[in-house]
């Protein structure tokens, strides 16, 4: 049911993590993806491997994401789905945390989906429509220690999401919010590390949820696929936790 043949995509973040399987996951199942993150070193491998594109891009930069979006079309002449995935996080307090660095959690992580949608949502409606998945979290639907930033962040992209769901919805352009738990990336490490912690402890504690365990890349790719899909195509509005249960 799952065929995204024909499709012209981006993903954001998409050098590694959960970015880097929906791109690949994306690939195989026909779609021509572009692929965005700060990361030229990795970015260009994973291209190299999917036989996609690679574009250097901080979407926190306006211009960035501007320079992203045109050379899609470029390439493509469209874009179908926009996977706007690239998120950083910064574990601390509102006591502890500086005003550059809440800045930048916010730019990154909320910023860009209203500067990438904004200059995607006129070329989906142009053609007819479009799909736009933003990454969430866990921690956009309930709040938790020492991630302040981080919470109101995704909290912000959750509903986000619901209010350009409503907008563009008459233009057929579908947006929705996939929120997955702790996820084994580089991001729930670099966690790890700003709280002093043990990796492999983090992870061990991480994994106390129903299910288990903690979650793969691509756990969270093929959920984002099938919101990208003809599968889910009166799927909209909708904030799907990907999160063996944690949340529940």
């Amino acid at each position: 049911m799952i065929d995204l043949s024909g499709r012209r995509a981006i993903v954001t973040g998409a050098a590694s993590g959960i970015g880097r399987a929906t791109a690949e996951l994306f690939a195989e199942l026909g779609a021509a993806v572009v692929l965005a993150d700060v990361d030229t070193d990795r970015g260009e491998q994973a291209a190299k491997e999917l036989g996609a594109t690679f574009v250097l891009c901080d979407v926190s930069r306006r211009e960035d994401c501007a320079r992203l979006v045109a050379a899609a079309v470029e390439l493509h002449g469209g874009v179908d789905v926009l996977f706007n995935n690239a998120g950083i996080i910064r574990r601390s307090t509102v006591c502890e945390i500086t005003d550059e660095d809440w800045d930048l959690v916010m730019a990154v992580n909320v910023r860009s989906i209203m500067v990438l949608s904004g200059l995607v949502i006129p070329l989906m409606a142009a053609q007819g429509g479009g799909s736009i998945v933003n990454t969430g979290s866990g921690w956009g639907i309930k709040g938790g220690a020492r991630a302040a930033s981080y919470c109101a962040s995704k909290g912000a992209v959750v509903n986000l999401t619901r209010a350009m769901a409503i907008d563009h919805g008459p233009d057929n352009i579908r947006v929705n919010c996939v929120c997955p738990g702790d996820t084994a990336t580089g991001m729930l490490a670099e966690e790890a590390r700003q709280l002093g912690e043990s990796v492999a402890a983090f992870y061990t504690d991480a994994a106390d949820r129903p299910l288990g365990r903690i979650g793969q890349p691509l756990d969270i790719a093929r959920t984002v696929a099938f919101l990208a899909s003809d599968a889910a195509a009166f799927v909209s509005g909708a904030v799907i936790a990907v999160d063996g249960a944690g949340t529940a």
